[in-house]
Formats: C-alpha cells, structure tokens, sequence
C-alpha cells in the first residue's frame, strides 16, 4: 500500500465515522469532550470537577434556603423590631 493510499483510507474511516456519529446524534459533551476559551479540548468528566459542581450545588442550596428565611422574616408583619433582631441574631449564630 503506498502512502497515497493510506491517507485517503484514514480520510475515509474518519468521514464514515464522523457520519456515523451526527446519524445517531452523539455530541461531544456526551463524548466527555468540550472545549476550553481556547479551543483546547477538555475533559468534562473530570471527578475533580465533579467534586466541585456537586458542592457548589449544595452551596447555592443553602443559599437558597437562608432567602426564603430572610424573605420570610422581613414580610412578617406581625414582629416588630426588637423580635426582627432576635430573629436575625439567631440566625447568624445558627450559621457559627
């Protein structure tokens, strides 16, 4: 086999494989595969990443949870200024 026609077999299997993959819809982030500002490719299903999306989730949970307190302690009508302190207070020490 000469050289000329080992590149248009590679040529070949990369099309047929890149046909392939659009017919039965696999994208590159299902792959694993993105791609940075840069361009370069990068691994999506990094544990590390994982690690970290799965705090940040819990964070904004969290988060989440001391609005609707917060929300709920200031459209309280009925408290009035000195129990809207000890409400406040006690949530802050809740948080130590």
């Amino acid at each position: 086999m000469n050289p000329f026609e080992m590149v248009i077999g590679i040529v070949l299997i990369v099309t047929i494989g890149s046909i392939i993959r659009a017919r039965m819809g696999v994208t590159r982030a299902q792959l694993g595969v993105g791609r940075d500002m840069m361009g370069n490719d990068i691994n999506l299903r990094d544990p590390a990443l994982g690690e970290e999306n799965r705090q940040l989730r819990q964070e904004i949970g969290n988060l989440k949870d001391r609005i609707a307190v917060l929300e709920r302690v200031i459209t309280d009508t009925n408290s009035s200024s000195a129990n809207l302190d000890r409400e406040i207070e006690a949530l802050r020490n809740r948080d130590r």
